[in-house]
């Protein structure tokens, strides 16, 4: 299982690094625009600030254009790159193409079906959008789910995106996710329960340490 961070903000994507257990850093269209840096800066910086995948998604929409859009982010991001590719008629032939020679992920995959294409397109990745799957569909972590199900046995992975809480993000690895991607504040939110802030503080009143003898 890997954790990323799902943003282009670079403060961010420093942050996510300093934490230590953040394993690479998804992006989308939206989420680039928000960077005050070119797109291709941006990627260059997020690159640098993990050892893990950085991902892009492709906004193109014909095939020649995105079949080249994809190799102008591999000429960016070289080793790292995951292209993240819409779930379409046109994006699966994209996959398909491009998986041979660069990692790829299917995004805004909202049934199974669309899970078992990317399967044998060869994406290494297929995304779920869990939240928004509940707020469309009615239920997201039942969508991950009938995706593990179709899914099990081959080399195509999901990754679990618009997690909106701990218990969500939880949920969906139970139902069969293999990854996650998350907002800085929500991979923050992960790490910390009231009743552990309640039993550190007990200890740090009552206990001593190799920094706290108890006088």
């Amino acid at each position: 299982m890997s954790i990323y961070l799902d943003s282009a903000i670079v403060a961010e994507a420093q942050v996510a690094r300093e934490l230590g257990w953040v394993k690479g850093i998804t992006t989308n269209p939206t989420l680039l625009s928000k960077s005050d840096l070119s797109v291709q800066t941006t990627l260059e910086k997020l690159a640098e600030l993990t050892t893990g995948p950085v991902f892009y998604q492709l906004v193109a929409s014909d095939l020649d254009e995105m079949l080249a859009e994809g190799r102008a982010a591999f000429e960016i991001l070289g080793s790292q790159t995951v292209l993240k590719i819409p779930a379409s008629l046109v994006g699966f032939q994209v996959v398909a193409c491009l998986s041979p020679e660069i990692p790829c992920a299917v995004t805004a995959i909202y049934s199974a079906a669309q899970a078992a294409v990317s399967r044998e397109a060869g994406a290494k990745y297929a995304i779920a959008y869990v939240n928004r799957a509940t707020r469309l569909l009615g239920d997201g972590v039942a969508l991950v789910r009938n995706m593990a199900s179709v899914l099990a046995g081959s080399t195509t992975e999901i990754l679990a995106a618009s997690i909106k809480s701990p218990e969500e993000a939880v949920a969906s690895l139970q139902a069969g996710a293999h990854h996650l991607t998350l907002p800085l504040e929500m991979l923050q939110a992960m790490t910390t329960h009231e009743l552990s802030l309640q039993t550190m503080n007990e200890f740090a009143k009552t206990g001593k340490g190799i920094l706290k003898p108890i006088s």
